[in-house]
């Protein structure tokens, strides 16, 4: 039985069961748009929306922590522990402390990846607690 999935507006497919794996594909998929999204060209760095969004004052930094705090969310329902779902938060809060001072905060969120840090909790959790789950890179 394959999983319930529908289109997403970027052309693949999202997955919406409850399952480990489904919420790690959107985990990663959230994480992937706010934090590599494209290529810099010339510097071959990837941007995502996060540190674009970033850049209008206040509002920016408010929407990129709610879509920070979504990850935050799906990890609970994994069933991370307490202790790292307050680590994860903790990331989030420092990027958006940081990145709402105006200049220097933005420059900040092209180089501090709370999203991915958080991501990379989450996968460490489910490779351990969920390695059916697991996805092998190469």
């Amino acid at each position: 039985m394959s999983d319930p999935k529908r289109p997403s507006p970027m052309g693949f497919e999202l997955p919406i069961g409850n399952d480990p794996v489904s919420i790690r594909r959107r985990i990663e998929m959230v994480e992937m748009m706010l934090e590599r999204s494209f290529t810099i060209p010339g510097i071959n760095r990837g941007v995502g929306l996060d540190p674009i969004i970033g850049l209008i004052p206040v509002v920016g930094d408010i929407i990129t922590a709610a879509m920070g705090a979504y990850i935050v969310w799906e990890a609970r329902n994994l069933g991370i522990p307490k202790w790292k779902l307050w680590r994860m938060a903790g990331n989030i809060a420092f990027d958006t402390a940081i990145g709402a001072i105006p200049v220097a905060g933005d420059l900040f969120d092209f180089i501090y990846r709370s999203n991915s840090r958080n991501l990379k909790i989450i996968r460490k959790h489910l490779d351990k607690h969920h390695p059916a789950g697991q996805i092998i890179e190469g």
